[in-house]
């Protein structure tokens, strides 16, 4: 595969993303843990995490297997 082919499919795959991103509200899911304090906010995104991962698991897998 050359350099511009994966450079356009990377674009494409980004595109796509910063759109979903628009719709899906990921970040404020039942499993993030958020702690704040006076003056400081913790946020631990750990079931956004571990969606985010099993998508790109999937995403990759499609393409290792078209591949």
């Amino acid at each position: 595969m050359t350099l511009p082919k994966m450079l356009m499919i990377a674009g494409g795959i980004l595109l796509i993303a910063g759109f979903l991103m628009q719709f899906i509200k990921l970040g404020r899911l039942p499993g993030d843990i958020i702690i704040k304090r006076e003056n400081m906010t913790v946020y631990f995104p750990i079931a956004t995490s571990i969606i985010v991962s099993i998508i790109l698991t999937g995403v990759f897998f499609l393409i290792g297997r078209f591949r």
